[in-house]
C-alpha cells in the first residue's frame, strides 16, 4: 500500500456508537455521507467551547461539530451537514442552539437538544472563520474571509446588515458583555469596534501589518485582548490606549471573573495561566506535546479545556494545574489497510502507532505501539496473522495480529519505509524506502534477503504480483521497475510517466499492472511486455493510490482533487466519482470481497493536518450513484474569481519541487516568501504582475525548487509559504522529505 509522509491532527474514532442523549441526525449515523459506513478519525481540532451549563463541549473540526458529554467524557453526537470543514463553534446564552461557521461559506444553526439544522445563513461569499452570539442571544455575528462581518437575526436566520472597513479576512468577531459593541479581528492588522445595534464604526485600533488572529473582551468589557505577531496585547475598551503586552501568542481565554489569562502556544504545547492585570504568569500547564489551537474556561471557572494538534482536548484544574482527562484517542490515519478475512482494518498513525478496527461496528480493538516516529505503511500477512508496519524510523516492525505482541524489527534501510507488501506466500516481505532502494527479507526470521538497487530517487510504493514471482515499483524518478522475485534481478523499466510515480497494483490475475502519478493520470501496463494498454484521465491532480477490485474489473484511484474515481480496467471509461472527503485522498483500498472501499483523506491549512478514513459499500445495489459527480466539475476556469486566496501546494510532501497554486480577485504583483520554522527567510520568488485568474495547473503555479537563496538544497523539515498580492498576505505550510 502506497504511503503519504504526512503530519495529521486527527482525533481518532472512538467507538462507542450509543448516542447517550438520542441524538437525532437528519443524515446516516454520526453524519456519514451517503454510501458510507463508517469513519475512522474524527479530523482537525480548530475550537472547542463549553455550553453555558458546562455539561457539554462544542469540538469544531474539519468532519463537523463533535459534542462530547462532560459527566461521562464520551461522544454523544456529531452535528454534519457543511459540505467543508468547521472553522468555529458557539452556543446561545441559553445554550438551546449552537451555531458553527465553515469554510463552505454558510453558517448553520443547530438544536442542541437534537441536533438538527434549523437555519443554514448564506450570504458570505468566502469561508466563514468566527462565529458568535449577542449575550440577549437574539443577534449572531459572522466572521468571513470576505472581508466583511454579517449580522444576523438568530431566530429566523434573516439577514440585518453588513458591516465593511477591514481591508483583510475577518479572523475573529466578539460582543462586548453588555452587547451593546462588537469587536473584530482582521488579516490587514487592525481591531475595530462596531456599534451592535447600528453597525456603525465606533473605534479603529491598529495592532500590526502581520494581521489579528483572534480579540476578546474581558468579563467586565473594560478590556480587549488581541493577538497577532507572537503577542498577545491588553487595550482598554473605551479609548484603545495600549495597557499590556504579553510575549506570547495562540490560543488564549479570560477565566469567567476575569482575573486570569490562559494562553496556549508554542510548539512545545504548554499553557500559561497569568494575571490578567499585571501579566505576571501564575502557572504552567505541561502535557500536550504540539501546539494549542484553543483554550477555554469552564463556566464555573474550575476547569480549562485545551485543543491541540497533537489530537488530544485535555481538561486541566485551574487552581493546582493538574491534568484531570484527556478526551479522545490520539492519532493520525497516514495508511490503511484489511484484514484478509475483511473484518478488521489496520491504521497507520502521525503519532508513531498502527491501530486496529472492527470493519463491521467501527470498535477500537487495540493499539500497537513501539514505532518512534510516524507509521507511514501497514499490511497484513496473507493468514492475517502479522502485520508489518513500514515507519520514518527507517526500520519495519512485525506484530502479532491477534494479541499486538511485537516480534522483530528489522532494520537496514537509510531513510524512511514508505511502502511494505507481503508476497502471496507470506514468507518475504518487499519494502520501499527513501533510500532509493527495494529490499527483501525473510518474514518469519527477519533476515534481510536482497537490496534492489535501479531506482534514482525514493520508492513509494511496493507490490508482489499474485503469483509472487515479480515484484513491482514506483519511484519518485518517474518509472515502474519490475524485479524477479526470487534473485532480486532487474527484469524491465516501465516508463511513460511525466511526473513521481506515487503507487503502483498487480491486476488479481497478475497480467495487469496500474500506475498512479503526480501527472494526473492512472496507467495500466501489461505486466509480461510491459506495453502501454490504458491511459486514465480525468483527474485534475496527482494520484497517489490506485487498487484493483477483487474480480478484476474496476480500479479506484484516490487524488488530490478530493475525489475517489472508479473506472472499468477494460475500456478506461470512468464508472463513478465519490466525493464526501473534505480534501486530498492518499490511500484507497477494496476489501477481500469487494463490497466495501476504504478511503484515507486529508486536510492542510495553516498551522495543522486532518485525517479521516471513511469505509464505503461497493455493492452493485448500492454504489450506483453514490456521491457521483461530473467529470468536468473539475475545470479551473478564469475570470470571476470571487476573492484572492492562496491554495494548498503539490505535491506535499515533496522532494526535489512542488507547485504552489493560488488565485487573483484583481490584478496584483505577486511574490512569495519561504519560511524555516524558526521564521527566517530562506527563499523569495518574485513572480511580478499577474493578471486576475486562477494559477493552479503547473504551467502557471509559482514553483519552487526546494533550495535556498544561495541555490543550495534546503534540508528536510517543514517550510511556510507566505504570498504577497497587493494588500493580500496569506501563509500555509509545507514538508520537503530527503
Amino acid at each position: 500500500m502506497k504511503i503519504v509522509l504526512i503530519r495529521k491532527a486527527n482525533l481518532l474514532f472512538v467507538a462507542a456508537l450509543c448516542l447517550a442523549h438520542s441524538f437525532a441526525q437528519d443524515a446516516s449515523p454520526w453524519g456519514l455521507p451517503e454510501g458510507a459506513k463508517a469513519r475512522i478519525g474524527k479530523g482537525w481540532i480548530n475550537e472547542i467551547r463549553y455550553s453555558p451549563d458546562g455539561t457539554r463541549l462544542a469540538v469544531a473540526s474539519s468532519t463537523g461539530v463533535w459534542l462530547y458529554d462532560m459527566a461521562s467524557y464520551q461522544e454523544v453526537a456529531l452535528l454534519a451537514g457543511h459540505t467543508d470543514w468547521v472553522r468555529s463553534v458557539a452556543f446561545s446564552p441559553a445554550g438551546r442552539t449552537i451555531a458553527s461557521a465553515s469554510e463552505d461559506e454558510t453558517v448553520r444553526l443547530w438544536e442542541a437538544d437534537t441536533g438538527e439544522v434549523q437555519q443554514t445563513l448564506s450570504g458570505h461569499t468566502s469561508p466563514v472563520v468566527s462565529v458568535a452570539f449577542s449575550p440577549d442571544g437574539r443577534t449572531i455575528a459572522s466572521g468571513s474571509e470576505d472581508n466583511t462581518i454579517r449580522l444576523w437575526e438568530a431566530k429566523t436566520g434573516e439577514h440585518q446588515r453588513t458591516l465593511t472597513g477591514h481591508t483583510g479576512e475577518v479572523n475573529s468577531v466578539v460582543f462586548s458583555p453588555n452587547g451593546r459593541a462588537i469587536a473584530s479581528g482582521g488579516g490587514d492588522g487592525t481591531i475595530r469596534l462596531w456599534d451592535a445595534d447600528t453597525g456603525n464604526p465606533q473605534q479603529t485600533i491598529v495592532m500590526n501589518r502581520s494581521g489579528v488572529a483572534s480579540v476578546a473582551f474581558s468579563p467586565d468589557g473594560r478590556v480587549i485582548a488581541s493577538e497577532g505577531s507572537s503577542t498577545i496585547r491588553l487595550w482598554d475598551a473605551q479609548t484603545g490606549e495600549h495597557l499590556q503586552t504579553l510575549f506570547e501568542s495562540g490560543s488564549f481565554a479570560f477565566s469567567p471573573d476575569g482575573r486570569t489569562i490562559a494562553i496556549g502556544g508554542g510548539w512545545n504545547g504548554v499553557i500559561h495561566l497569568r494575571n490578567a492585570d499585571t501579566g505576571e504568569r501564575r502557572r504552567t500547564l505541561i502535557g500536550h506535546t504540539a501546539w494549542v489551537r484553543s483554550v477555554v474556561f469552564s463556566p464555573d471557572g474550575s476547569t480549562i479545556a485545551s485543543g491541540s494538534e497533537d489530537d488530544t482536548i485535555r481538561l486541566w484544574d485551574t487552581d493546582t494545574g493538574n491534568h484531570q482527562q484527556t478526551l479522545s484517542a490520539p492519532g493520525a490515519v497516514n495508511s490503511v489497510a484489511f484484514s484478509p478475512n475483511g473484518r478488521t482494518i489496520a491504521s497507520g498513525s502521525g503519532d508513531n502507532a498502527i491501530r486496529l478496527w472492527n470493519t463491521d461496528t467501527a470498535d477500537y480493538q487495540r493499539t500497537l505501539t513501539g514505532h518512534t516516529d510516524w507509521v507511514y505503511s501497514v499490511a497484513f500477512s496473507p493468514d492475517g496473522r502479522t502485520i508489518a508496519s513500514g515507519s520514518w524510523d527507517n526500520t519495519i516492525r512485525l506484530w502479532d495480529a491477534n494479541t499486538g505482541t511485537h516480534r522483530r524489527t528489522l532494520t537496514g534501510h537509510e531513510s524512511s519505509v514508505n511502502s511494505v507488501a507481503f508476497n502471496p506466500d507470506g514468507r518475504t516481505i518487499a519494502s520501499g524506502s527513501g533510500d532509493k532502494t527495494v529490499r527483501l527479507w525473510n518474514a518469519n526470521t527477519g533476515k534481510h534477503l536482497h537490496t534492489l538497487i535501479e531506482h534514482t530517487d525514493r520508492v513509494y510504493s511496493v507490490a508482489f504480483s499474485p503469483d509472487g514471482r515479480t515484484i513491482a515499483s514506483s519511484s519518485g524518478d518517474k518509472t515502474v521497475q519490475l524485479w524477479n522475485a526470487d534473485t532480486g534481478n532487474h527484469r524491465q523499466t516501465l516508463t511513460g510517466h511525466t511526473r513521481w510515480v506515487f503507487s503502483v497494483a498487480f491486476s488479481p490475475d497478475g497480467s495487469a499492472i496500474a500506475s498512479g502519478s503526480g501527472d494526473d493520470t492512472i496507467r495500466l501496463w501489461d505486466a509480461d511486455t510491459g506495453e502501454l494498454l490504458l491511459t486514465f484521465s480525468g483527474h485534475s491532480a496527482p494520484v497517489e493510490s490506485v487498487a484493483f477490485s477483487p474480480d478484476g474489473r474496476n480500479i479506484a484511484s484516490g487524488s488530490t482533487d478530493n475525489t475517489i474515481r472508479l473506472w472499468d480496467t477494460d475500456t478506461g471509461e470512468l464508472l463513478r466519482t465519490l466525493t464526501a472527503h473534505s480534501d486530498w485522498i492518499y490511500s484507497v483500498a477494496f476489501s477481500p470481497d469487494g463490497r466495501n472501499i476504504a478511503s484515507g483523506g486529508i486536510r492542510e491549512s495553516g498551522w495543522t493536518w486532518e485525517g479521516t478514513v471513511l469505509l464505503w459499500d461497493f455493492t452493485a445495489s448500492t454504489a450506483v450513484g453514490v456521491g457521483v459527480e461530473p467529470l468536468d466539475s473539475h475545470v479551473t476556469t478564469l475570470g470571476n474569481i470571487k476573492r484572492t486566496a492562496l491554495l494548498q501546494n503539490y505535491p506535499n510532501p515533496f522532494n526535489p519541487e512542488t507547485w504552489i497554486p493560488y488565485q487573483l480577485e484583481n490584478d496584483a504583483y505577486v511574490t512569495f516568501s519561504i519560511y524555516d520554522q524558526s521564521g527566517q527567510i530562506v527563499r523569495t520568488l518574485d513572480i511580478g504582475h499577474q493578471k486576475s485568474g486562477v494559477y493552479r495547473d503547473k504551467s502557471a503555479a509559482a514553483n519552487w525548487d526546494g533550495r535556498n537563496q544561495n541555490g543550495e538544497p534546503v534540508t528536510s523539515g517543514t517550510y511556510y509559504y507566505q504570498l504577497r498580492a497587493g494588500d493580500y498576505t496569506s501563509l500555509r505550510r509545507m514538508v520537503i522529505v530527503k
